[in-house]
């Protein structure tokens, strides 16, 4: 099991957390170009700090972040939150952060009184969608070839699970 202290992210994580959004970038899971200088903030309107919560390893040294937000402003979707952001360091890789960081955020999903908790994949993510499904999230639904990524048409797979099992 991971080694990793998981805490709520800190205005003043924005410059580490923005570094490693940029070391773990990779068309294996991002639809957006590689970020190119010069960088803004972190942290921003949309993505506030209370919406992160970090992993630290080896003497608070930050290894991944995990971000768990409302999937959309609606009353009627309240008991929905949607993990819209997962990275860990390649060196702390292997050693549990991700499924810590999984587990996290269920529990904090499950704090602010979600019965839900969704996310979504690319379809040729192996490794991520492999954890997933290992912590219980199932497939709902799959959008054939819904983004182009160096020249190949990828599916963007929906999953989810109950957190009131």
């Amino acid at each position: 099991m991971s080694d990793a202290q998981i805490r709520p992210a800190l205005p003043s994580d924005d410059g580490v957390l923005g570094e490693l959004d940029r070391a773990t970038w990779s068309s294996l899971h991002a639809v957006s170009p590689r970020p190119e200088p010069p960088y803004g903030p972190f942290f921003d309107e949309r993505h506030r700090p209370e919406d992160f919560l970090v992993a630290e390893v080896d003497d608070e040294r930050i290894a991944g972040y995990i971000r768990v937000a409302r999937p959309t402003p609606l009353a009627s979707n309240g008991h929905v939150r949607q993990i819209q952001g997962l990275a860990v360091h390649e060196w702390a890789r292997g050693r549990g952060v991700g499924r810590a960081l999984l587990r996290a955020a269920a529990l904090h999903a499950r704090n602010q009184g979600a019965r839900r908790l969704t996310l979504r994949v690319l379809g040729h993510n192996a490794p991520a969608r492999a954890l997933y499904e290992a912590e219980g999230y199932a497939v709902e639904g799959v959008l054939p070839g819904e983004f182009l990524l160096d020249g190949v048409y990828v599916d963007d797979v929906l999953m989810g699970i109950s957190l009131t099992d």
